[in-house]
């Protein structure tokens, strides 16, 4: 298994954004994290300058999102997503998908979920619940 460490992410971010910018080639996943970059200009101050983003791992701001784990976010459910693991989340995320008419809106509210299970993994000491967090997109889904 792949863990990047907190400087890897910014410095992969901050590389798809300068090489995105210079329209130089991708691969698949700098591809994926380019569009979800586009998605979010409030951000791309943040992937302007790695040795700035670098500095920033240790300046924690009070009520602003981390925009580095909020990508990270992103490029986890497009992972899941493709391949349906946990197994249905395929699924949730379409139906909130179309509940919602935006991909980007059902990746927030499913951040929301896999945010909460993540949480909840690390209180209790126990495994990541994947069971809890579909149900938690699902409901979602159903819900207006």
């Amino acid at each position: 298994m792949f863990t990047p460490s907190q400087a890897d992410v910014r410095k992969f971010f901050c590389a798809v954004y300068a090489k995105s910018r210079a329209s130089q080639p991708l691969d698949a996943l700098e591809t994926l994290a380019s569009q979800w970059i586009a998605e979010h200009p409030e951000y791309h101050g943040d992937f302007a300058d790695e040795a700035a983003a670098l500095a920033a791992m240790k300046d924690a701001v009070e009520g602003r999102t981390n925009p580095f784990l909020h990508l990270s976010m992103h490029l986890s459910i497009s992972e899941q997503c493709s391949i349906d693991q946990p197994r249905g989340i395929r699924q949730a995320v379409e139906l909130l998908t179309a509940r919602r008419q935006s991909l980007h809106d059902a990746h927030h509210e499913a951040m929301e979920c896999l945010g909460r299970m993540i949480w909840e993994s690390q209180r209790s000491g126990r495994p990541p619940d994947g069971a809890a967090y579909i149900d938690c997109v699902q409901q979602r889904a159903t819900r207006d």
